[in-house]
């Protein structure tokens, strides 16, 4: 079921027979939630926060802007909905949240996942992964273009509904009713609008407000190796893509290019003040260098190849999430990073996507590089000119763009030199033996977040995990809050007197946070937390120009936004490990990870906090946590 170009190379991963695009049109709106279930929601997340005192101020605030001006934010952002059907009620906002932000985008914003190595050793050659990488992804992008990328699925019954069978007959449904065959048979398909911003993409530093450039008329790759910038086609005239051993040539080409590193490395700016680094941006282009810039934010991605192997997993970490700030350009859709010993990973700009593109993408990428490799060891490049192909892009730069290179190299070593990167394994068990007990895997690794920050600091603080709303159209994310009266309970009869409850207590315990936790995940998956919505009400009065309520003035507001613990999780076969920096600087970062037999947690951390006695913490509550589900006594 491959597609082979004139030119004898496969062109596509797979041919779907149902398009990429069938059900997008049919796809259900994000709903707006009641507000009474909003205010109710929102208390109960402020419940464990607050003391009795403060919780009764919140209330009043709450109810009180429930009766009155949110009851109008409310009737305005239903009524504008409505008149919006194409999209949904939060995709406006959540872009000016991102393009707004002038923080940089290194650590505060974009994360990145690591591809597991290669099965087969001799493939993990940075050359030969680099090229079958490179390959799969334009294969990827190219199935996407033409529609044959299989459309992104939730299946509750994969029996019935991931079968040629049924996808024989979906595709004869018109795509405005699709959505409701595949929902018959209890298959959610997803959003699919980010996916063409995964290619020819970058963010553009503006004033302000940055903005999304795609060009998919471009036809190069852009490759950055020791700070200096090459491009070279990877895509012909007829759409055709380059024939593997052509790519391979040019890759080895620029690896074996002994230029030196750049005195002024460009990559740098990237990672500044977004507004300093519109002003530098539009100097480069004043500069005469706006055909080399034109060629970094068309290239269809970013290919950064790193000089050096990597020495551990915490090694990796730094690596990917941020490097050494002159090998990457940060502002693209995303940085495909393959170092020395050809460890693999993305580190993705967010503004523009969420997870659920960049690891579908990540895993077929994965897939396709390792099943069906373009080259291997024996390979040989083709005999072609490289240096005529590849070019290499010199920028001009004048003293105030060295002295704004200069001044950003000094923030970022000095941003990066306190971010603090820890990790741990937990292989006492993992979701088979939780599901055995009959609790929420996920469930549990919050509970123990909670337990270990209790333990570690003596207080519940606010805590953010992401949900994706993608079964909606243009769903981005909605907010899980796993800090809640029950996980308090629980972790303070853990931690404070766990001899006063028996296992069977304890058992309980941990029942009751996983029923809730279950609860809110529903909820939040179909669209129904607190967070969007009251954002999205805040923004609408923002925009009118009406003074801020004083709900949201209210310091419990503001508190439980200051996310000190922030968390994501993903687990796939091709995903090592991801991470992602703190969203607050008082805060914690944990990507984890629930296996079926072990559960890993990386963790990112400013010096306010102790990442490393955090995990030792969180080690600790799960060892409680599997003994009592064990029946077990802890400690015992």
């Amino acid at each position: 079921r491959r597609g082979y170009s004139s030119v004898g190379g496969v062109e596509y991963l797979h041919r779907s027979v149902v398009p990429t695009m069938h059900y997008q049109r049919s796809l259900p709106r994000l709903p707006v939630p009641k507000l009474e279930d909003t205010i109710r929601r929102y208390l109960n997340a402020q419940k464990p926060l607050l003391n009795d005192d403060q919780f009764r101020k919140t209330e009043e605030l709450a109810h009180h802007f429930e009766k009155g001006i949110g009851r109008e934010l409310h009737e305005q952002l239903v009524a504008q909905d409505n008149q919006n059907k194409h999209t949904s009620y939060i995709t406006g906002p959540w872009f000016d949240m991102y393009l707004k932000a002038r923080e940089p985008i290194v650590l505060n914003f974009n994360p990145f996942m690591s591809f597991n190595p290669d099965p087969k050793a001799e493939y993990n050659d940075q050359l030969i992964r680099a090229t079958n990488m490179t390959v799969s992804a334009l294969r990827f992008m190219k199935t996407f273009r033409d529609g044959y990328l299989e459309p992104e699925v939730f299946h509750l019954n994969p029996e019935k509904s991931d079968t040629d069978l049924f996808k024989n007959i979906i595709r004869f449904v018109p795509s405005s009713l699709s959505w409701f065959g595949a929902y018959m048979v209890n298959a959610y398909p997803l959003d699919m609008s980010q996916y063409f911003r995964l290619f020819n993409s970058t963010r553009l530093p503006k004033l302000n407000r940055d903005e999304l450039y795609t060009d998919e008329t471009a036809k190069h790759l852009l490759a950055l190796r020791n700070g200096n910038f090459y491009v070279f086609d990877v895509i012909d005239r007829d759409g055709n893509t380059l024939k593997p051993s052509e790519i391979h040539a040019h890759l080895k080409y620029i690896l074996s290019d002994n230029s030196p590193a750049p005195a002024f490395p460009l990559g740098y700016l990237c990672s500044e003040n977004r507004d300093t680094w519109a002003l530098l941006r539009q100097n480069l282009l004043d500069s005469g260098n706006e055909e080399a810039l034109q060629k970094v934010d068309s290239a269809v991605f970013c290919l950064s190849l790193d000089d050096f192997p990597v020495k551990d997993l915490v090694h990796l970490s730094h690596i990917m999430l941020h490097g050494d700030g002159a090998n990457r350009w940060y502002d693209k859709s995303f940085n495909l990073i393959i170092t020395k010993d050809g460890t693999a990973a993305i580190n993705f700009e967010h503004s523009w996507g969420d997870g659920v593109a960049v690891l579908r993408f990540l895993n077929e990428v994965f897939k396709d590089s390792t099943k069906a490799p373009a080259i291997s060891p024996q390979s040989q490049p083709a005999a072609v000119d490289s240096s005529r192909a590849v070019q290499k892009l010199d920028f001009k730069l004048n003293d105030a763009l060295k002295a704004g290179i200069t001044k950003a190299k000094q923030k970022f070593d000095a941003a990066v030199e306190t971010l603090s990167l820890n990790m741990i394994q937990f292989n006492e068990g993992g979701k088979e033996l939780l599901k055995q007990k009959k609790v929420s895997p996920d469930a549990v690794a919050q509970l123990a977040f909670q337990m270990a920050f209790l333990r570690q600091y003596n207080q519940t603080v606010a805590t953010y995990e992401s949900c994706s709303t993608a079964a909606f159209k243009h769903g981005r994310t909605e907010t899980i809050r796993p800090a809640s009266v029950h996980t308090k309970k629980c972790s303070e009869a853990f931690v404070r007197e766990p001899s006063r409850h028996s296992t069977e207590d304890l058992q309980n315990l941990i029942v009751e946070c996983s029923k809730y936790h279950g609860r809110l995940t529903k909820e939040a998956a179909m669209g129904q937390g607190f967070d969007r919505h009251l954002f999205g009400l805040r923004y609408l009065a923002l925009s009118k120009g009406i003074a801020l309520p004083d709900f949201y003035q209210d310091q419990a507001y503001a508190r439980l936004n200051h996310n000190i613990l922030s968390t994501s999780t993903l687990v796939s076969p091709a995903v090592q490990l991801g991470g992602f920096g703190p969203v607050v600087s008082d805060g914690f970062g944990v990507a984890y990870q629930v296996h079926d037999d072990w559960i890993g947690c990386n963790v990112s951390s400013y010096p306010t906090r102790n990442g490393k006695e955090f995990l030792q913490c969180i080690h600790k509550s799960l060892e409680d946590i599997f003994s009592v589900l064990k029946g077990k006594k802890i400690g015992s």
